[in-house]
């Protein structure tokens, strides 16, 4: 198992650790639901230094990324962030991502249980003048997510943090450190993600800086679980649960960042077909009436007694303080106010499909 630069931080903070995507990761400290109140309310720090990071410099750069990638990397100019996705050519997703236009280069930061089968991917298409590189282990990662999130690292800058817009990335010193300060975050909060050299003096450094700067809003580190929870309520898709290789990012509602008219990618011509045959199934955001009870992954969603589709993510939601998760249900039952059951280990649930995010959008 691998470790991040943040390991012995984790340690000392009592973080219950286990086995993620390779590395030993924080679950939580507090528990998850001070962790996720936290985020929402005032500011956490989450380690995710797990994820991988490629990249991608040469004449040619521009292209490779277009040929893998769905959105349209020509509209990504310097100092911003795009995200996307690639798929195989039936369709079915790769993985998602992000891409940064670094200027001279661009850096593509991917799922940490998918860095190698990416790298692998992404190798294997290489064409023209380009270089490619993993530098995952090279990039510490922190996400600082929160309404309180600007104020807290605003002291350790002279960068205008309120200048960076949403998706949008500076390069400069924050706690003396150089890095890269992305306005981006998984968690539906004002937040920032910081990218810097995987030392762990320095990462002690920053992590120990935002810390101290975030005391007076009761700042505290959150672990993967909160991560989880908060994503869920977000409506935003984990890989390998809400969408990988069996799943298409038109019924995953990601129709959005697939540029079909950008030219030739890979999965263009069946993404196509699907689009115009029409969708089957769509992924659908549900919360559960009555019962406290959090529907899981796996769990079947029927409809009159037949099975309709299944559960993909599901969690207690601690703002809203009942069930909610998100599933694939067939085409014809996807409309806000269905009424669907889902099997709970023999317990039927009912529940109700509606609007995703379940909880407001405060991160633009």
């Amino acid at each position: 198992m691998k470790r991040t630069p943040f390991y012995e931080i984790h340690l000392e903070l009592g973080a219950k650790i286990a086995p993620f995507a390779g590395y030993e990761m924080p679950i939580q400290y507090d528990g998850i639901i001070v962790e996720h109140k936290r985020v929402r309310e005032s500011v956490g720090v989450f380690d995710v230094s797990h994820m991988g990071e490629f990249r991608v410099s040469g004449k040619d750069a521009l292209g490779f990324l277009q040929k893998l990638t769905v959105n349209d990397v020509s509209k990504l100019t310097p100092g911003r962030a795009q995200y996307s996705a690639m798929c195989y050519e039936d369709g079915g997703i790769v993985d998602d991502l992000l891409i940064y236009n670094l200027g001279d280069s661009y850096m593509v930061v991917v799922n940490a249980a998918n860095i190698e089968k990416d790298f692998e991917w992404m190798k294997k298409h290489l064409d023209g003048d380009v270089n490619f590189e993993n530098i995952s282990d090279e990039v510490a990662l922190l996400a600082v997510q929160g309404p309180k999130s600007l104020l807290t690292l605003q002291k350790l800058t002279g960068v205008d943090l309120s200048q960076i817009k949403y998706y949008h990335f500076v390069k400069g010193k924050l706690a003396g450190v150089d890095m890269i300060i992305s306005r981006t975050g998984y968690t539906g909060e004002l937040g920032f993600e910081l990218y810097f050299e995987a030392d762990p003096e320095i990462c002690k450094k920053v992590w120990t800086a935002v810390m101290e700067a975030g005391k007076e809003f009761g700042i505290g580190p959150a672990g993967l679980g909160a991560r989880d929870t908060l994503r869920t309520e977000m409506g935003y898709m984990l890989y390998g649960n809400d969408i990988d290789q069996t799943t298409n990012p038109l019924e995953a509602g990601l129709d959005w960042i697939v540029k079909l008219d950008k030219g030739d990618f890979i999965g263009r011509e069946s993404l196509l077909r699907i689009k115009n045959e029409g969708l089957k199934r769509k992924l659908v955001g549900f919360t559960v009436v009555d019962e406290r009870i959090p529907p899981r992954h796996g769990y079947e969603i029927f409809k009159d007694g037949e099975k309709v589709g299944y559960v993909t993510s599901g969690t207690f939601s601690p703002i809203l303080e009942k069930g909610i998760g998100m599933g694939y249900v067939d085409i014809k039952f996807s409309n806000p106010g269905e009424r669907i059951s889902v099997n709970a280990r023999g317990k039927e649930l009912t529940a109700v499909i509606v609007n995703l995010p379940f909880v407001p959008n405060r991160a633009r």
